[in-house]
């Protein structure tokens, strides 16, 4: 099983590209031979896959809080419908026992030395599973967001890269310790990671398809104009990502939007044939 976020098509992603991404992941996971499940918050249930009526529901955007971890039992409480983030997500894919999480890039730590810090991080720092994205989204202080998964003791593992992605670029001139060129390589990672009790997850990173990718100083000049914007117009809080990503989309006259759509898609398809290969492999090991 591949789990899944829901906030990018409740928040993240406009009306009409919200239902083509989720088009796209679920079906990328099942060509990949693993079966999708999409999280969220249904009525006040933690959920782990949606029926076909929850998530036209979740598509049309009406009524769904974002969630993350620390609002999961509030959201119980209030019977509430709540999509979730990454940090939500894992946390909930981890009480249903699935390993593998794929979404498009984690949050971080902020810039502008805000010392604003998103909960993914801690998160990821206490949850045992794989995690699949194209690195932590362009509107963040990238630099700082590795050397605080590294404080925190989380492996980011370049998948056919050496170099950390930018989300909506391949290149941010971060080099990474660690990269793996098989499927096969991240689950034997994984298990020996297990083995020695770790707690943290493996952060997999990929580049966006090459036929997407955006120049890095197209993004780094969008990311700076949408930055000013937020600071004029005094955003804060949790509604700071979506209007970053919503100016940045603006800035680069939309084709930020395709690039975000193809890495979802190409981490979707990752993530499941991870999971594949982590469950060929404990079957070895048992047998």
């Amino acid at each position: 099983m591949v789990a899944l976020e829901s906030s990018v098509l409740a928040q993240g992603l406009p009306p009409r590209a919200n239902r083509q991404a989720a088009q796209l992941m679920l079906e990328a996971v099942r060509q990949g031979s693993a079966l999708p499940a999409i999280t969220a918050i249904v009525k006040g249930v933690p959920a782990v896959g949606l029926d076909d009526s929850e998530l036209e529901h979740l598509l049309r955007r009406d009524g769904w809080s974002k969630v993350s971890a620390r609002d999961i039992p509030a959201a119980m409480a209030r019977k509430a419908d709540g999509a979730t983030t990454v940090a939500a997500a894992i946390l909930i894919a981890r009480q249903a026992g699935i390993d593998v999480f794929a979404t498009g890039g984690i949050g971080g730590v902020h810039r502008d030395a805000t010392h604003d810090e998103s909960a993914d991080l801690a998160e990821l720092a206490r949850s045992p599973m794989i995690v699949v994205c194209s690195g932590a989204k362009s509107i963040l202080d990238l630099r700082a967001t590795v050397e605080r998964l590294e404080t925190l003791g989380v492996p980011v593992i370049g998948y056919r890269t050496s170099e950390l992605p930018g989300f909506f670029c391949a290149e941010t001139g971060i080099l990474l310790d660690t990269s793996v060129e098989t499927t096969d390589e991240v689950a034997d990672i994984f298990l020996a990671s297990r083995t020695i009790g770790r707690e943290a997850a493996l952060l997999i990173v990929q580049p966006p398809p090459a036929s997407h990718a955006m120049p890095r100083e197209v993004v780094d000049a969008a990311v700076k104009q949408a930055l000013a914007r937020a600071r004029d117009e005094g955003v804060r809080g949790a509604a700071v990502t979506p209007f970053l990503l919503a100016a940045v989309e603006k800035e680069t006259d939309g084709r930020t939007l395709g690039t975000n759509l193809a890495l979802l898609e190409a981490n979707s398809r990752l993530a499941a044939e991870i999971a594949v290969a982590l469950a060929a492999r404990r079957r070895e090991n048992r047998e």
